[in-house]
């Protein structure tokens, strides 16, 4: 059975202006795909109207979480005691969001009570994975 934790965070999004603007944000984790983790944004803030959801490994929010970390589209480092940003790369530039570190925390633990840490099921993960790249060829 597939289990599914979402979480409500708050995020601020820092403008190039360096101004901080509120985004709410939703933490989500599914046992179907264990190795993720994901970060749903509402239509209403993303440029095009619809909604944007960001999906990366939960190994790189726990490390995040303690230094900086980040290869690709995702980078995520603390900053002071707490607050954790959020670095986002696209196609269409970036967006750097600011998380209260203890709301990222807790939704990680929560993870861990549905999938512990190292109890992945790997094989069925990349049997997935290759299945959603081939398209079942």
């Amino acid at each position: 059975m597939d289990t599914t934790i979402e979480q409500p965070a708050r995020a601020r999004l820092i403008t190039a202006e360096n101004q901080e603007l509120p985004v709410p944000a939703t933490l989500r984790y599914s046992s179907a795909d264990p190795l993720a983790v994901c970060v749903d944004f509402p239509a209403e803030v993303s440029l095009d109207g619809h909604r944007v959801t960001w999906t990366f490994a939960r190994v790189l929010l726990e490390e995040g979480l303690a230094g900086p970390v980040g290869a690709g589209d995702v980078h995520l480092w603390p900053c002071g005691s707490g607050t954790t940003v959020v670095e986002f790369h696209s196609p269409y530039g970036l967006a750097l969001l600011q998380f209260d570190t203890p709301t990222l925390r807790s939704f990680l633990l929560r993870t861990y009570t549905v999938v512990g840490a190292g109890q992945e099921d790997l094989d069925e993960a990349v049997e997935r994975g290759l299945s959603a790249l081939f398209g079942g060829v």
